[in-house]
């Protein structure tokens, strides 16, 4: 068993993003990156305080934008138009979920965001490039904008020399944010990809059938060794609150042994993301300076 050491592999990312961002600063280009917090849910401000204190290590502008949960879809369209005509915002990055009064205008605000400037890689222009894109080397030299956890496992993998092409996956989650952008990375590494949910039948034989099993469903420790094959690599994308702590959609102690390669939680895919989203802020300024 060999544990895929997020922390490690994100510090690495960083001092490369750090030298670029150098680089860019010299050529008289600053990237910066606004993240629009609404409201006042506790988990959500600590993440973007993460966010913003990678910025300030990584020589990042930040712009800070706090909102009442009382305010209106329109009121949070008409900073992002601000921000989108801000020559000094390279990235925009809205907080999500976002207060359950406007769970449901979520699209609305998402789509407004400048397409250029979507470093979390969710609006649908980014989404489609994503899907047509051919393969991982038409992603990068058209310097898609990916959503940040998948395109930090992708990292992952490939930091730790982990070969995807002709691998059976199984991603388990279909969400917009993770387990469908993960999908299309994996099929443009050539992998054979299955997208197993809620509704699958038998899901302990089908994840069984994984060379790469993901797990992206926010159910604790749901993944038990009866759901993995002898040699595979698992990669854990849950962060579940527990009593006894954060934990995995994977029960670690159950499958480490079982595993050839595993990530811990917390230290393992979570610990790239933010990482990502330094990167496509950086992918943005070049994007945006570029076309000057």
């Amino acid at each position: 068993m060999n544990i895929i050491d997020g922390k490690k592999i994100a510090a690495e990312i960083r001092g490369d993003i750090k030298r670029q961002v150098d680089a860019l600063k010299i050529r008289g280009v600053t990237p910066g990156l606004a993240t629009i917090l609404v409201g006042e849910d506790p988990a959500s401000n600590v993440y973007v305080a993460h966010k913003i204190k990678a910025c300030a290590e990584l020589g990042i502008r930040s712009f800070h934008h706090p909102l009442p949960a009382t305010s209106s879809a329109t009121e949070i369209i008409a900073l992002i138009d601000t921000l989108n005509a801000d020559p000094q915002v390279h990235g925009i990055l809205l907080q999500l979920p976002l207060p359950g009064n406007l769970l449901g205008e979520t699209d609305r605000c998402i789509n407004a965001i400048d397409p250029a400037k979507d470093v979390d890689g969710l609006h649908p222009h980014n989404i489609g490039q994503l899907c047509s894109a051919k393969n991982w080397q038409a992603i990068e030299k058209q310097n898609i904008l990916v959503s940040c956890t998948p395109l930090g496992v992708m990292y992952l993998l490939h930091k730790s020399s982990i070969a995807i092409a002709g691998k059976r996956v199984v991603i388990v989650g279909r969400s917009n944010l993770f387990g469908k952008p993960a999908a299309l990375l994996f099929l443009a590494h050539d992998a054979t990809v299955t997208m197993a949910h809620s509704k699958t039948m038998d899901l302990p034989a089908v994840c069984r059938e994984a060379d790469i099993l993901v797990a992206a469903i926010g159910k604790p420790r749901f993944i038990t060794a009866a759901y993995v094959k002898p040699g595979a690599v698992v990669l854990d994308v849950g962060i579940n609150r527990t009593p006894e702590g954060i934990v995995g959609d994977v029960d670690f102690e159950a499958v480490k042994n079982i595993a050839q390669w595993i990530t811990p939680v917390p230290g393992g895919v979570g610990a790239t993301t933010i990482t990502m989203l330094m990167h496509n802020t950086l992918t943005a300024a070049r994007r945006i300076t570029s076309s000057f």
